[in-house]
Parts: C-alpha cells; structure tokens; sequence
C-alpha cells in the first residue's frame, strides 16, 4: 500500500488525516503505543513527514462525498507538520469540506511563535487535548518534551483559540477517572470552552 493511502484514513465513520508520526508528548494512555493503526487503515507509521503535494495526492483520491469533516488526527501532533496542516486545510475548504484539527495544544512551543490565530483562520474547529487538572498530573500523564510550561503552555492556547473562533472544545479521555473529568469541567467552565469526555479506545 503506498504511503498516500495512509495518510487519510477512517474511523467509526469519521476521515482522518495523518500528516505526521512527530509529536512532542509521550502520554501514558497513547493508542500508538499498543497499536500500528486503527480504524480501516494498516499502518499509520509513516516512513516521512509527507509534503503538502503527498498530502493533496491523498484527498485528491479519496472519495470525501459522505463526509461531513476532515479531521487533522493520526500517529502525531499535526501542528508538527504546521505548514503542511494549514495549506491541506486551505485545500480542504476549497473543496468545500470542512476541518477540525485535534491537538495537544502545544503548537505554539512546538513552532517557536504563536499560531492560535493562523490556525483558527483556516481550520473550521479545533479540539484541544486538556487531559489533566493541574500542571503536575499533567506532566506525569502527558509527559511533554517542554516540561513544566507545557500545562500553562496550553491553556493560554486554548483562550486564545476561543478568542478567535467559537468552534473550539477541551477533550479529556475517561480514563483519567471522574473525579479529575469534574475538575476539568471546571477549569472548561471558567475558560467559557466546551469540554468533551473521550472513551478510551486502547
């Protein structure tokens, strides 16, 4: 199978792109960590980062007629691969299909400047992975290459997110337990961004 066919692939009725395998975390609940792929594709360790024109390939050949959004979410952090991500998005929304990146929401470290706002202009939604309720839960469970400005790092993302578009949400995946999802309900709250508990798929 060429490397084109898994760049896009589906899940649980839902189109996934997989523009990247670099991430700068390392969380303990990781999917790629037990798996090589999952939903229809085979593998989704890419042998490169593909460029925008791999990356075109791939939708240009993929049937997106029932599909209500492409979303940015494979093997890696997509703000890794930014340009890549914002050019496949701008295409995207050519093709009039909408877009929803989900990230860490460390794009902004990982990039050396902030991309809130170029992100929001050509993404249709955006889902930022909150994942804990405090900096040292967070570092022991997201285990982030920057350390302890990550968790700081990342909500300052999100209020800028929400500043830009209304389309942006929190995640957390249930595994954390309930008593953290209610505290990160709150910190949702305050931040005035939906937040939306994930079932662990591992």
């Amino acid at each position: 199978m060429s490397d084109y066919e898994e760049i896009i692939y589906t899940y649980k009725n839902n189109v996934y792109l997989n523009i990247t395998n670099k991430c700068p975390c390392a969380c303990t609940f990781c999917i790629r960590s037990k798996t090589d792929a999952i939903g229809e594709a085979s593998n989704l360790w890419l042998n490169h980062n593909p460029d925008f024109d791999e990356v075109k390939k791939a939708i240009d050949n993929f049937d997106f007629s029932n599909c209500k959004e492409a979303v940015f979410c494979g093997y890696g952090e997509p703000t890794n691969s930014f340009d890549v991500l914002i050019k496949s998005a701008q295409y995207l929304r050519s093709l009039g299909i909408k877009t929803r990146v989900n990230t860490n929401g460390l794009g902004s470290l990982v990039n050396g400047r902030d991309i809130s706002k170029e992100l929001c202009d050509n993404i249709d939604a955006v889902s930022i992975s909150l994942n804990c309720s405090n900096k040292e839960e967070y570092l022991k469970t997201v285990r982030p290459k920057f350390g302890i400005e990550s968790y700081d790092a990342m909500l300052d993302f999100a209020k800028k997110c929400r500043a830009y578009t209304p389309n942006v949400a929190l995640s957390v995946v249930d595994v954390i337990g309930d008593e953290e999802v209610s505290k990160c309900q709150k910190i949702a709250d305050k931040l005035n961004i939906p937040l939306r508990v994930r079932k662990y798929s591992g």
